[in-house]
């Protein structure tokens, strides 16, 4: 039953093509609980973990298939078990969680173990965020996406921060079946969390100036995007939709998505890229736009091996010249390069070309003017670290450049916005998505949706005034200080709970729920 609960409660919680109610998420880490704290032995708690783990992250990236096998090299029969693979690694993350809660039961007072076991899943998260180069894919904060008055605690303490105040109280509500007062506090907490954020959601948010902004969504088929007979057809449909939005609306600045460029702009002889910088001086528009870019390792030389390729954004003054440009830092694994690929030469990535993609170095923001754009491009949202890099040195708007087309119509394009509304309430800012085939949005500070785009149709999304600002929220002033603080306490009540005979709890009672 408790299995069950697990995998309903992380399907429901999370955005799936069948019904999104965000608060039934708490009852993934519910389950966990209950199966860590009635197992009879450590393996049991650490096997229940695992496999309760297994089928709920399996369900929820049940798209991972569409990728590898309809853009990828792999065939059906190869690709339909590759979410199972995934759940298979992200489950020892609950199942580490379930059997440290199977040691530490009974030896701390509810209210510690709540603390201790909030703090267990914000160090768990943190570390799902770093590992393997790191997934921090379905935090549970992303649930409550569309309900963006539940996440302002995110300004506070950040994501995995909040997500041990969500574990605290799924433990306390579990706890709560046999008692009044650990079942009084979860409410209590929950209900603060909902107070904060319905008084922040009215309060005016503070912005230095304001810019309009008009996002592209070309939606080219990604089956056609890269082959070279299909470029000039791309930037027609690029530039005529531009066109049409500069007439229409006259905004401050264009925005097209990941690699809308299918061709190197820093080659000198290019009509493709001529035609592109005479339409930017005739309508007298920046434009941040995605390509691929590369670095010769040796001056003149032509060779395929002495390239370094670059996922860049490409920033065109409204003279139509390179600005700026920034490179994305955190590539996507087996889509953008091979790991390890000397000891794996038979894999092969899912992007076209021979030449992996190497990560760039460079976080401060891209000038334009007045403006200072924090560029994320793809995945790199997901990621609060490189969010706050951006942040930190000085960017006053974020930017993110994607290409969602690998993941089909599927829940993945939803629960990828979801990421994008943590990282524009944890920092306080505008967040800008533009992506190819959806969806495109514009984020304000509170994760309020201003608007979007449907997936896979042409579409433009103008918004007028958004904000620029500088002040930081306390999460980004003190970001080191919540990074360190779930294992932290996760360690201190660990080593109290080891020091403690077990039973000495007074009033705890293992939960049944059989």
């Amino acid at each position: 039953m408790a299995y069950l609960i697990a995998l309903l409660g992380a399907w429901f919680g999370f955005a799936n093509p069948v019904l999104h109610i965000p608060v039934a998420v708490v009852l993934f880490p519910c389950a966990l609980v209950w199966l860590g704290t009635t197992a009879e032995s450590s393996g049991k708690a650490f096997k229940r973990g695992w496999l309760a783990g297994l089928l709920a992250y399996t369900a929820c990236l049940y798209w991972v298939v569409l990728p590898v096998h309809v853009y990828g090299p792999l065939p059906w029969v190869l690709a339909l078990p590759c979410p199972i693979l995934i759940g298979v690694v992200l489950g020892l993350f609950p199942a580490v969680f379930a059997l440290l809660l199977h040691i530490a039961d009974h030896r701390l007072p509810w209210w510690a173990g709540g603390l201790f076991a909030g703090s267990v899943w914000a160090s768990l998260e943190l570390a799902r965020s770093i590992v393997l180069t790191g997934f921090p894919w379905l935090s549970l904060p992303q649930a409550f996406g569309p309900w963006p008055q539940a996440l302002q605690g995110l300004e506070v303490m950040g994501t995995f921060c909040f997500s041990g105040i969500l574990v605290a109280i799924s433990t306390w509500l579990v706890h709560g079946v046999h008692r009044a007062v650990p079942l009084i506090a979860a409410l209590l907490l929950a209900g603060g969390i909902i107070a904060y954020g319905s008084l922040e959601m009215q309060r005016p948010q503070q912005t230095e100036s304001t810019f309009s902004a008009s996002i592209i969504q070309g939606n080219i088929d990604q089956n056609r995007k890269w082959d070279p007979a299909f470029q000039q057809t791309t930037l027609d449909t690029y530039l005529a939709m531009t066109r049409r939005e500069i007439e229409r609306h006259d905004p401050d600045l264009i925005l097209w998505p990941e690699t809308a460029l299918p061709f190197y702009v820093q080659e000198e002889d290019s009509p493709l890229k001529d035609r592109l910088q005479a339409f930017i001086r005739r309508h007298n528009r920046p434009l941040l736009t995605g390509a691929p870019g590369y670095a010769r390792l040796s001056r003149g030389s032509s060779d395929a091996d002495q390239l370094t390729m670059f996922n860049r954004a490409y920033l065109f003054n409204d003279q139509g010249r390179i600005a700026d440009s920034y490179e994305k830092e955190h590539l996507v694994p087996f889509g953008e390069y091979v790991p390890l690929k000397g000891l794996l030469p038979f894999l092969d990535s899912l992007v076209p070309g021979e030449i992996d993609f190497s990560p760039g170095r460079r976080t401060m923001p891209l000038d334009q003017e007045n403006l200072a754009m924090g560029a994320l491009i793809c995945y790199e949202v997901i990621f609060p670290g490189l969010v706050q890099e951006r942040v930190r040195d000085g960017a006053k708007v974020l930017i993110n450049l994607s290409n969602d087309a690998w993941f089909g119509r599927s829940s993945a394009p939803v629960q990828h916005l979801h990421q994008a509304i943590l990282r524009a309430i944890e920092q306080r800012r505008y967040l800008v998505r533009t992506t190819n085939t959806g969806i495109s949005a514009v984020i304000d500070p509170r994760g309020r949706v201003a608007g979007r785009t449907p997936l896979f149709k042409e579409a433009t999304l103008y918004h007028q005034d958004v904000g620029l600002i500088s002040s930081r929220s306390l999460y980004s002033r003190f970001h080191a200080v919540f990074t360190a603080l779930p294992p932290a306490v996760a360690g201190l009540l660990f080593v109290l709970a080891l020091i403690r005979p077990a039973g000495t709890s007074k009033g705890r009672e293992r939960p049944r729920f059989r």
